[in-house]
């Protein structure tokens, strides 16, 4: 079966062309072809997995034109793009309504007001009702159960055509020590090192942790990733930028803060997990699903600042630390790609099966 995969754009650093790399990989590990299809901007080099099929556009809404108008040889498309047309769609991004309702909760009325002229909104959102209609997608994957709960609270769909399949990650090789990491970053050996990581920080809950701080002895936060550094700046807080070496930032951290206000289900928690940190989230962040509070961290509300800082102190203790270690191991070692690779196959083959 030739797959074609689906994605608009293209981020060094970003989670979705991170995850479809490794996606890619494990189907083509399990005999199957694959190929991409995708605007002109995707690196050459970074497709190592078939051809690549480039679309002219310029917005979502010309992209998915383009897309129904080119043949593009595949027996199955999985899109991880808002594109009416291909035959399954992993919903990676969440809900687009969804994540507009929540982020109301956060920001005044004049942003809100602001936001209902930007086309690009109006685009995904007209994208989004057309994909989620069983006559333009006959399969959809959700990566948590709070995105698959959202998409049947607002669109008329069949929830037995909406399939869980929550991501996958690749085992760490081997991190670095824990003091050589802590030199590089220069970080005090006995201070407690909180990790903030990605981009997209208002949304990430950014100004959450950084509230945290405020209360909190002791602490220094790594924030890792591209953002407005200079309208986050705080006396504990140090603002690495895009950093490659992401081994070494779990091994010098002893927490990772994710106190998301949206988040479908993130890669960053899995993989500190990986790396043996706990992880402290927000309920809005459908990685929480796996989550038990106390043994691999703790879930708070989004965008509370005093509950976050009460979790972290729940953490302090270096021995808590240290037990906790291994089941957290043990739980992200549940959520490999090649399980997440076997999951997704079986869900394209029925689908393709369902059109011949």
């Amino acid at each position: 079966m030739k797959i074609g995969f689906v994605r608009r754009g293209h981020s060094a650093t970003g989670g979705a062309e991170a995850y479809l790399l490794r996606l890619a990989a494990a189907l083509q590990g399990l005999g199957e072809e694959t190929s991409l299809i995708t605007s002109p901007d995707w690196p050459a080099d970074r497709w190592p997995f078939g051809e690549i099929l480039r679309l002219e556009a310029s917005s979502p809404r010309e992209f998915a034109d383009a897309f129904l108008k080119k043949p593009t040889g595949c027996d199955i498309h999985l899109s991880l793009e808002r594109v009416p047309g291909c035959e399954v769609y992993r919903a990676g991004d969440g809900v687009h309504a969804a994540w507009l309702d929540r982020r109301n909760a956060f920001e005044p009325l004049w942003k809100r007001l602001t936001r209902g002229l930007n086309r690009k909104h109006a685009q995904i959102l007209e994208l989004e009702r057309r994909v989620f209609d069983p006559q333009n997608t006959r399969a959809i994957i959700a990566n948590s159960a709070m995105v698959r709960d959202e998409i049947l609270a607002r669109f008329p769909y069949p929830a037995n055509q909406i399939h869980i399949v929550r991501n996958g990650i690749q085992p760490w090789a081997e991190l670095p020590e824990r003091e050589t990491a802590r030199k590089k970053f220069q970080i005090d050996p006995e201070v407690l090192c909180l990790l903030f990581l990605g981009t997209g920080w208002e949304r990430k809950g950014l100004a959450t942790a950084i509230g945290a701080l405020d209360k909190l002895d002791s602490t220094t936060l790594l924030v890792a990733g591209r953002g407005p550094a200079d309208l986050y700046r705080h006396k504990k807080a140090r603002f690495l930028g895009p950093v490659s070496d992401i081994a070494s930032l779990f091994a010098a951290a002893d927490l990772l803060v994710a106190p998301t206000w949206y988040d479908p289900f993130s890669n960053a928690c899995l993989e500190a997990l990986a790396a043996g940190l706990p992880v402290i989230t927000t309920s809005a962040n459908g990685f929480s699903e796996i989550l038990t509070p106390g043994v691999h961290g703790d879930i708070t509300p989004a965008g509370d600042s005093l509950a976050l800082t009460e979790a972290v102190e729940k953490w302090r203790n270096p021995e808590k630390r240290i037990a906790a270690r291994e089941a957290c191991h043990r739980l992200a070692s549940e959520y490999s790609i090649e399980r997440n690779a076997r999951e997704t196959l079986q869900i394209l083959t029925r689908a393709a099966s369902s059109a011949s």
